[in-house]
């Protein structure tokens, strides 16, 4: 029997050091729901103490990983001294990898050479978009040549490549959206993260809001233009671990949001319309039309199982509506590998349509 691995990702957050600049969507303190810059002697303390609290299990990989700010633009002496409190642990096995998030033009050789020296094997770039007005409104500092330079650095160094992207910043578009989304393809990232536009308090995005300058999108834009973007990078073979940011005490209803697409599922919400389309077209290639239908079947894998029925049962809710059927049957079936669905039954009469999510095209 071939085991799982476990992923552990112990996070250490380094809000706006090394940032040269603001953008206007940025408050990392806000982001991180951390205000104080920690020393390399609390980022070991944190390290150990994470450690203490993880299950001993077989195939467990822990990695630490540097957030917040711009990790490659801090000061070398700085870098390494927070790269040695990790590397500590990495050196004794006690983890199995050292990640980085930085911004596209602070990436060359010599940086590399020392992320290597101490045992990171995973860079994310922030790219955010791909275009060039929308980098320029956001006030980036940086241009997609950077985005292109860094990642063949990255990958041609043998690290593994992480792209974050930014939905909604000032000047954006779905139709821009997705053409970032097709240009990231082409850097062959390990991995993507989506993250759509939050107006925090304390940023230049709030001023503009204010003023009236900037509209941030709804939650059903940003699902819509978010599920073809999943749909491409799966397509693609591209994994996105990550849609939406990550819940904390400012990033909720009450915190610190001012305006934006907030939802605390926003991740599953996209994972559900895109299973609805998969939904969807198995039915259309067995031959069901509206009104002539009354009960449907579909097999799923365990996995997919509640993303299959859609937040709060939403797909199950929309098929029903839009076939006019009495019940619609999510079955989990073990023997299905994650992705892939399997209509089984419409009415009385049994079926084996098959189709793979990355089959799917939208």
């Amino acid at each position: 029997m071939i085991l799982e691995t476990r992923h552990f990702i112990i996070p250490i957050f380094i809000p706006d050091l090394g940032c040269p600049n603001q953008c206007v969507f940025c408050n990392q303190k806000k982001i991180t729901g951390q205000v104080n810059i920690p020393t390399a002697e609390e980022v070991a303390k944190k390290i150990g103490d994470y450690l203490a609290t993880l299950p001993n299990v077989e195939n467990r990989k822990v990695e630490v990983a540097f957030y917040g700010g711009s990790f490659t633009a801090i000061p070398v002496d700085e870098q390494r001294k927070f790269l040695r409190a990790a590397w500590d642990y990495y050196r004794t096995g006690k983890i199995q990898g050292i990640r980085i998030s930085t911004r596209p033009d602070k990436i060359d050789e010599d940086t590399l050479s020392i992320l290597m020296a101490y045992g990171v094997d995973t860079i994310e770039l922030g790219v955010q978009s791909m275009d060039k007005d929308v980098l320029a409104f956001a006030r980036r500092g940086h241009a997609t040549e950077h985005v292109v330079k860094a990642a063949k650095l990255v990958k041609s160094w043998g690290f593994f490549l992480g792209v974050q992207i930014m939905i909604g910043l000032p000047g954006d578009s779905q139709e821009k959206a997705l053409k970032t989304c097709n240009e990231v393809i082409d850097l062959s990232p390990d991995f993507v993260r989506i993250y759509p536009v939050l107006v925090l308090k304390g940023t230049e995005l709030e001023r503009l809001f204010r003023q009236g300058k900037y509209s941030p999108w709804q939650v059903n834009e940003v699902v819509d233009t978010a599920k073809k973007m999943l749909n491409r990078f799966e397509r693609a073979g591209i994994e996105v671990i990550r849609i939406g940011l990550q819940n904390t005490e400012e990033i909720s209803p009450g915190g610190e949001i001012i305006a934006g697409p907030y939802h605390p599922a926003i991740g599953e919400l996209v994972y559900g319309a895109l299973i609805y389309e998969q939904l969807r077209e198995l039915l259309n290639r067995a031959g069901a039309v509206p009104g002539g239908i009354k009960e449907v079947e579909f097999a799923v894998s365990p996995r997919d199982e509640s993303k299959a029925r859609g937040h709060k049962s939403t797909n199950i809710k929309a098929l029903q509506e839009h076939y006019g059927l009495k019940t619609v049957k999510i079955i989990p079936d073990p023997e299905l590998v994650p992705g892939t669905i399997k209509l089984t039954r419409l009415d009385e009469e049994e079926k084996d349509v098959v189709l793979r999510r990355k089959d799917l095209i939208l």
